[in-house]
């Protein structure tokens, strides 16, 4: 299977399970993955959002290849519009 072939067998339910595993270590069941998964699920992570990352967050590989960095200024722009849809909550306050 060649590179392209690969990437367009990326279900968009298989990226967010390889991107989970990436950010965590783990399956989403739990499973850590080995050194050689975690190696081989970024590659396959950076070579979807490569093709598929139109809007990239923080930081990911865009549509270009490029790694792409927005400040702090540019995403908080970006998520200004859904304020409503925010819940803050003060870490030293008592939830009980």
């Amino acid at each position: 299977m060649d590179r392209d072939q690969l990437i367009n067998a990326i279900t968009p339910e298989a990226y967010e399970r390889l991107l989970y595993a990436v950010e965590t270590g783990k399956w989403p069941e739990g499973t850590p993955l080995s050194v050689e998964q975690r190696d081989s699920c970024m590659q396959a992570v950076m070579l979807y959002q490569a093709k598929h990352n139109v809007n990239p967050d923080h930081m990911s590989i865009s549509t270009e290849g490029e790694i792409v960095f927005k400040s702090k200024a540019e995403l908080k722009k970006r998520f200004q519009s859904n304020q409503e849809d925010i819940i803050r909550v003060n870490p030293n306050s008592d939830l009980r």
